[in-house]
């Protein structure tokens, strides 16, 4: 009874439209990811890319669990999302696993644009699991302005690739975890956890990939650091406390109230905060090519959280 109960009750809190405090949660998170890419691939350089992903999950688990208990949330009763939770930490872990490591064979700009796949995927697999999500044909043509915008931001890091021939695999890795974090979304949604609290979904993702790739760092055979130093521990600190802990517990609140599809198409914009961070941080140019893009993934995003006209009676 007290299951139904849950679901029933977070129906009632769900949304069918993005509203301004949503677009406010969104922007934030999409900036602070805009940096995600960069600071992982800074890291890299003294700390190997799974174990460092595996430290920042266990990291944010623990910030996670004492947040939790200072606000008296149950986080540890039974409450039938065991599975959903294993599900979805599996997907968490390889999804990082595969970006931490494509990190290693491509840039990070080009990673931001193959991971910002994943809002396709939420969109053609969402309608299976609720069919008020179905985008009509001018939100779907939203969600490809979007995307069309964020690879003519990145177009000429495509014609003129300079990251090695193993580039190719990098790139791969970056969509497949497009498709890993996307099926991540959608287990959110249609399962039991879509009626458990965010720390909850949270805490399952980060412990099980915390253990996940721990144990692939060992097994693989990832070397301990040979020296640890500022350029990667705050690198590293801003990854697990920002971003892995305080900006996915956003995320995933989002995902519980508003609709998947919609709050997906927000996410091209991380890529664009990317470079536009290039630009406020490191002095780089802003081009017309940056400006471009930056209109066409807003007017994107506008087209499909458009709400349909009232049918005429």
């Amino acid at each position: 009874m007290s299951a139904s109960v849950s679901t029933a009750t977070a129906g009632r809190e769900r949304k069918d439209h993005v509203d301004g405090l949503a677009v406010a949660l969104l922007l934030g998170c999409c900036a602070i990811w805009g940096l995600g890419q960069v600071a992982a691939k800074v890291t890299l350089n003294e700390i190997p890319p799974l174990m460092q992903a595996a430290v920042r999950s266990l990291g944010a688990a623990l910030l996670l669990v004492l947040w939790s208990r200072s606000r008296g949330l149950a986080l540890f009763r039974a409450d039938g999302t065991g599975r959903a939770g294993l599900l979805a930490g599996s997907l968490f872990a390889l999804e990082f696993g595969c970006i931490f490591v494509g990190l290693q064979y491509t840039s990070a700009s080009r990673m931001s644009v193959f991971i910002y796949f994943a809002p396709f995927v939420v969109a053609l697999g969402m309608p299976l699991i609720a069919r008020s999500e179905r985008l009509n044909r001018v939100q779907a043509a939203g969600l490809l302005l979007a995307f069309g915008g964020v690879v003519w931001a990145y177009f000429e890091g495509f014609v003129s690739p300079t990251a090695g021939p193993q580039q190719w695999l990098g790139d791969a890795l970056g969509l497949a975890g497009a498709l890993l974090w996307a099926l991540t979304t959608l287990t959110l949604r249609g399962s039991r956890l879509g009626s458990a609290l965010p720390e909850k979904a949270l805490l399952y993702q980060l412990a099980v990939s915390a253990a996940a790739l721990g144990l692939a760092s060992l097994v693989a055979g990832e070397p301990w650091p040979a020296r640890l130093t500022g350029a990667s521990l705050w690198p590293l600190a801003f990854q697990t406390v920002v971003i892995t802990f305080a900006s996915y517990l956003v995320w995933f609140w989002l995902v519980r109230h508003y609709p998947a599809t919609r709050i997906s198409a927000f996410t091209l914009l991380t890529p664009v905060f990317g470079l536009l961070a290039g630009v406020g941080l490191l002095g780089e140019p802003l081009t017309l090519r940056l400006v471009v893009a930056l209109v066409a993934v807003c007017a994107g995003i506008w087209l499909v959280n458009r709400r349909a006209p009232a049918a005429s009676q």
